[in-house]
């Protein structure tokens, strides 16, 4: 595979699939229900809204 080959194949990942990603490997780190860490991500305030996740 050459390197403009994967280029063309990123996938787009939404922002509920990035959540449940941080917060399940959170969850594995500190031994905390995933459930609560995801629902702490998205009722929190984000401190940095000018910079973008995309």
């Amino acid at each position: 595979m050459t390197a403009s080959t994967a280029l063309k194949k990123r996938r787009t990942v939404d922002r509920k699939a990035l959540l449940k990603a941080v917060a399940t490997s959170t969850a594995v780190e500190t031994g905390k229900p995933s459930h609560a860490i995801e629902t702490a991500l998205r009722t929190r305030k984000s401190r940095f809204k000018s910079l973008p996740l995309s």
